[in-house]
């Protein structure tokens, strides 16, 4: 169908009615996704309750290889945090048109991921009664944090980006959470009156909101930026071998984009399924999506390869020692795996027919997922079973705990992210209608430049006959 591919048919008052749609009458897929999520997060508060009570020993902490599965989780879920309000932000800016319908779950995701990636830091501390120790205050004791302890650089960046975050997905709702207002009954009726702050869509309202939005952007993609690299940091200040790299900043960057990329491709399909998003998730969207993720996935496979090569041409003996251990020892499953799913399969997107299949696409994206997520595996875990103190060599995989609060944590996001769209608009209603408009706009314009070409050669037809 037409408005599938380019939305020129798609009426303004059908947007709004199929998006507060959304909000009153899921497919019942909705609730048996979020059933599941919950029975995965109410087991892992039974494994964190367990874990508290027994203590670390249960996660295979009580041995040199300490950083393992938590730490590699909260790597993974900072750099999905950082693909959907930076690539937001950056298509906001270059004025990329095909963003609209799908950078309000973009940004959700974002806000989700970082509060989920959050948790990791507390459940791996242990002592989580003395999280407040990280956090720089002025005390009676006058006792502050390390400055130097990669905990407080987490702790601020963390804040900061999710404070930034939330206030940038909250400024691009107002324009329809005023339309949900007027539209809304009950409890919902006064929480978006609330959020709404009075909004009457006047042209002044209008300029105050875009000046506001284009300022968050301009903010927000340095702050993405620099916040990974000081999760990357965390690795590259240290003397671990294969830690102690110059381009981890970057190389966390483009990760982190990369496995963005695939996740909102994920979310995509769900929300065009379950929410029957068919005439705005189109596949022309989905196709420029794959394009960019595919984009963004050669230049974290050059980052990636880069690094294996100074690696083997270097002189470090140390460093070669725990590249081989990768390739060639007990993690090779894990590695060889990573590869597999992160490097060779975005090849894949290079044929128009993938691009363009819902469900290879969704298919596709969770292998990226699943590829990028053992890459944080075999960056942390590795380099610690085979580092400079032989004592501490130790083979570790993760234990029943750790698993389940990891799946736990998958399930939390995605908890959280359908309870979003119960509530909220997940598709921008105000920006797909502006996308429509501008679409009708260019196509009326090329039809009257058509009729006036023809025209002119009608003109010129009837001088020759003359």
């Amino acid at each position: 169908m037409e408005h599938q591919d380019t939305m020129k048919d798609v009426a303004w008052a059908k947007i709004n009615a199929d998006v507060l749609r959304s909000l009153e009458k899921p497919r019942r897929i909705f609730w048996i996704v979020l059933a599941v999520c919950a029975l995965l997060v109410l087991s892992g508060v039974v494994a964190e309750i367990y874990q508290y009570r027994e203590g670390m020993g249960v996660a295979l902490m009580n041995r040199p290889h300490y950083w393992q599965l938590y730490i590699s989780n909260f790597v993974f879920w900072i750099g999905m945090s950082h693909s959907g309000t930076l690539l937001s932000a950056i298509l906001l800016l270059t004025k990329a048109d095909w963003r609209k319908p799908i950078y309000r779950f973009a940004e959700a995701m974002t806000l989700f991921s970082i509060l989920t990636a959050a948790i990791y830091p507390i459940i791996h501390l242990g002592r989580v009664w003395n999280l407040y120790w990280i956090l720089p205050y002025p005390d009676a004791r006058t006792i502050w944090p390390n400055f130097r302890s990669p905990l407080l650089w987490d702790a601020a960046a963390i804040t900061a980006y999710a404070t930034s975050s939330a206030l940038f997905l909250y400024i691009g709702m107002i324009p329809d959470l005023a339309i949900c207002r007027d539209n809304a009954k009950g409890w919902r009726k006064k929480l978006y009156t609330a959020l709404s702050m009075g909004w009457m869509g006047r042209a002044r309202e209008w300029m105050a909101f875009r000046k506001t939005y284009i300022l968050m952007a301009c903010f927000l993609v340095p702050l993405a930026v620099s916040v990974h690299s000081i999760v990357a940091s965390d690795f590259a200040m240290s003397i671990m071998p294969d830690w102690h790299i110059t381009s981890f900043p970057l190389y966390f960057v483009a990760g982190a984009l990369y496995s963005g990329c695939a996740a909102i491709i994920t979310l995509f399909v769900m929300l065009r399924h379950i929410f029957k998003f068919e005439a705005y998730m189109t596949t022309e969207i989905l196709d420029k999506t794959a394009k960019l993720t595919f984009a963004i996935a050669m230049a974290w496979n050059y980052l990636n390869l880069s690094e294996y090569a100074s690696i083997w041409y270097s002189n470090d003996m140390y460093e070669k020692e725990v590249l081989l251990a990768k390739f060639f020892g007990p993690y090779a499953v894990i590695v060889w795996t990573m590869l597999l799913c992160a490097t060779v399969a975005p090849f894949a997107m290079v044929f128009k027919k993938v691009r363009h299949s819902m469900w290879s696409m969704f298919i596709l994206s969770l292998v990226l997922q699943l590829g990028m997520w053992l890459e944080r595996f075999q960056i942390v875990s590795p380099p610690l079973a085979s580092n400079h103190e032989p004592w501490t060599w130790a083979v570790v995989w993760p234990g029943a705990v750790q698993l389940i609060i990891t799946l736990a944590s998958f399930g939390w996001f995605t908890m959280l992210f359908l309870i979003f769209c119960k509530i909220f608009p997940s598709v921008s209603m105000y920006e797909v209608k502006e996308m429509v408009f501008h679409r009708r706009k260019a196509s009326s314009r090329a039809r009257l430049e058509d009729l006036s070409a023809i025209k002119e050669e009608v003109a010129r037809a009837e001088e020759g006959l003359q």
